[in-house]
């Protein structure tokens, strides 16, 4: 894909405040990266929506809003267009939802502030309908993320190791004490659903989110969902903060590893450090890679993963363009030597 026409993104930060589950450093982490995409990377401000759970928004990050935000994205784009949806917040694992199916593995969701589940499923759905040509890159600051976008060709992460990528070693034990995981047990979303749909006797998450939200609930859980390969390559583009059997780390204020001192997510701020340190553009790989080099430098236990096409996986980050070089006085022609 070559430079985009429009350049579209969504950015979602959910830190729960006054609540068991509340985090720091979500709506820094998107804050952060908004100032990035304008200036860096040439969005303009008006397509650049921004969703928080921070007091007083007008617009909270419930799952309909998120996926309602992301639809009128996709709906906005065409052929050329370059479009993101960052997320930093809790993510979840959820089983299936028919015990029989999927041998027993869980899935990957991410928990709006309504604990409307998103599910990889959901993020499918929505590539597919990505027109062809336009690119949709996932930026997920969350546990379980590996693997949000079901069915896209894991390039970096536990089975595929890339360049400068160090290996996750199971064995490792956390050598960090302060942060906490952007993670939500699968039966602490059950048991908070169950207070407030009323229904004491569900055999699965899914039976609370259809009470609750109906069709706005996750494709996942509707009867009619029936997982399929993707009718063509896509240009869906995952940058997950950790791998799936992982959690992701939310960095209290003044950590050490913090930029500027400020409350962010481990994987958001290691983002942002390889960018700040390389201006030039990074392609999908070296920056999951790098990402991956400093967190291990700080003593992170979580190794970022890069889920795409070959041909995305060594694309810019974001279509990023190289600077034209500027033309001086002394470098232009003269007409002594034309």
């Amino acid at each position: 894909m070559e430079g985009g026409k429009k350049k579209l993104a969504t950015l979602v930060g959910c830190n729960y405040a006054g609540t068991p589950n509340e985090l720091q450093g979500c709506i820094n982490d998107v804050v952060a990266l908004r100032d990035i995409l304008i200036g860096r990377f040439g969005f303009a401000a008006g397509d650049v929506t921004v969703l928080t759970d921070e007091r007083g928004s007008a617009v909270l990050p419930t799952g309909a809003n998120i996926k309602r935000a992301l639809a009128g994205m996709v709906d906005r784009a065409a052929a050329g267009d370059v479009l993101l949806f960052h997320y930093s917040g809790h993510g979840t694992l959820i089983p299936p939802v028919m015990p029989h199916h999927g041998h027993g593995e869980r899935d990957e969701a991410i928990v709006p502030c309504d604990f409307n589940l998103i599910t990889d499923v959901d993020f499918r759905r929505l590539v597919d309908r990505v027109p062809q040509g336009a690119s949709f890159t996932m930026v997920s600051d969350s546990c379980h993320s590996g693997g949000l976008i079901d069915l896209e060709k894991e390039q970096i992460g536990p089975s595929v190791l890339s360049g400068d990528a160090p290996a996750a070693v199971a064995s490792t034990p956390p050598t960090r004490a302060r942060t906490t995981a952007r993670f939500i047990p699968y039966t602490t979303v059950v048991n908070y659903l169950s207070g407030v749909s009323g229904i004491d006797e569900a055999n699965h998450v899914a039976d609370h989110l259809l009470a609750l939200f109906g069709t706005d609930a996750s494709t996942k859980f509707h009867h009619h969902h029936d997982a399929k390969q993707p009718a063509r390559p896509d240009d869906g583009i995952l940058l997950s903060g950790c791998q799936t059997d992982e959690t992701s780390a939310d960095l209290p204020e003044n950590d050490e590893a913090a930029t500027g001192g400020k409350a962010s997510g481990a994987f958001s701020n290691a983002i942002q450090t390889v960018m700040a340190s390389h201006p030039s553009p990074v392609s999908n790989r070296k920056l999951v890679a790098m990402a991956r080099n400093v967190l291990s430098e700080q003593g992170f236990d979580q190794h970022p993963c890069l889920y795409c096409s070959d041909a995305n996986a060594d694309a810019p980050f974001l279509w990023q363009q190289e600077e034209p070089l500027a033309v001086t006085a002394a470098t232009e022609p003269t007409m002594s030597t034309l």
